[in-house]
Order: structure tokens, then C-alpha cells, then sequence
């Protein structure tokens, strides 16, 4: 029994490993040159109240997930395309949505606040900053420099952009990122072999969907 019930528990890790791989982006260095907007003729001013950042870590034994607030953000928009954008996150805001108060849920959030993950007293605010976008296959590919702690890579990532009566949304499709690339190396496997299967994944799951209005 003891065999099966290990057995379930390993197709399921794998299973929601070989997700988050599909879903992975390349870090690629910063984009230096970022195309000024000129004349644009809608600038949508982010609803922070609104809009919402996911995350979803996992290690072998599962996974937690929850969101980050925006802090300001922006959205131009010229004849239905994305022409530049920005999105400032809180990382003071980290919230996770699985544990309950009193059981687990405050350790976790202040273990992502601190030092060993997102060092918010020393980094309080992530920032992704579009600088291109195109057309691929009938689907929007949004390029962009996240910002995470001290380190910017530029990434691209599939997102729907509407507009309707004043207002505008960017959600982006889930995709994941190696935190490992940003700094965040705590109980990484690829820094530390010896952790065996107390690791806790490199890859982590982001989307934005940010709600805007004139």
C-alpha cells in the first residue's frame, strides 16, 4: 500500500514538473534599448485593486501558491497593439493562498520576504517593463526586462491584450521562470547536489492579469 500510495505521489510530481517545464521562458539579457512611444493614442492606467500577479512554487512533497499586488502600472496601446507597458509589483504584498492562518501560512510568507528568497526589505518592488510585442501564429508574444531583486532579464511571454469602453486588460498566459537565474538560489538542487530530495524547484510559475482604464 505504502508503495502505491509513493508511486501516486511521483506520477503526480512529474506530471506537474513536466507543465511548469512546458511553460518555462528563456532569461535572456536585458533589452538596453527600449523604442520610445510617440503619439500614442490610448494610455491605460493600471486598476491596482484589480489586477493580480500569481506564483506557484512546488518541492517533492508539493507545492504552495498565491498572488503579489501591483503597485502602478501602465499599458499603451496604439490601433489594438501593445506598443509599452509597465507593472510595479509590491513584494511586500506576497500572500500564499493555500495554508490557513495559524498553520503554516505566516511561515511561509515571511520566508519568501526574507534574505534566503526575495530579501523585500532590500528589494521591496519587482517590475517587468515591456519593450516589444508581435504577432505569432494568431497569439500575442509580449518581450519585456523582469526585474527580481537586483537582477533584469529580458523574457518573452504569450498574453492577450483587449480594449473596451475605456477600459483594458493584459493577462498573460501561466509561464515559468528559473528563479535561479534572478539570485534566488535557496535549497536549489543545481547550486546544491548533496540536498537530494529536499529541494525545492528552480522553476517557478508567474502570470500577470492586469486590469486598466483610460
Amino acid at each position: 500500500m505504502k508503495k502505491t500510495i509513493l508511486a501516486i505521489a511521483f506520477v503526480a510530481i512529474g506530471a506537474v514538473s513536466c507543465k511548469t517545464e512546458k511553460n518555462k521562458v528563456t532569461a535572456n539579457e536585458e533589452v538596453k534599448e527600449v523604442k520610445k512611444v510617440e503619439n500614442v493614442i490610448n494610455s491605460y492606467k493600471a486598476n491596482v485593486a484589480e489586477s493580480t500577479v500569481t506564483w506557484k512554487g512546488s518541492k517533492p512533497t508539493g507545492s504552495h501558491n498565491g498572488v503579489v499586488s501591483l503597485e502602478k502600472g501602465l499599458l499603451d496601446i496604439e490601433n489594438g497593439v501593445l506598443k509599452s507597458g509597465e507593472f510595479v509589483i509590491n513584494m511586500n504584498s506576497i500572500v500564499c493562498q493555500d495554508l490557513e492562518a495559524g498553520k503554516g501560512k505566516e511561515d511561509l510568507e515571511g520566508h519568501l520576504k526574507a534574505g534566503d528568497f526575495f530579501d523585500v526589505e532590500k528589494f521591496p518592488t519587482a517590475k517587468f517593463a515591456v519593450t516589444s510585442s508581435e504577432m505569432k501564429e494568431g497569439k500575442l508574444h509580449v518581450t519585456g526586462n523582469l526585474t527580481l531583486k537586483d537582477v533584469t532579464k529580458s523574457i518573452t511571454i504569450p498574453a492577450t491584450v483587449t480594449e473596451a469602453d475605456g477600459m483594458a486588460t493584459f493577462k498573460s498566459d501561466v509561464f515559468s521562470i528559473d528563479r535561479t537565474d534572478f539570485g534566488v538560489t535557496y535549497k536549489s538542487k543545481k547550486i546544491d547536489a548533496a540536498l537530494k530530495d529536499k529541494f525545492i524547484n528552480d522553476l517557478m510559475e508567474i502570470s500577470f492579469d492586469i486590469k486598466a482604464k483610460k
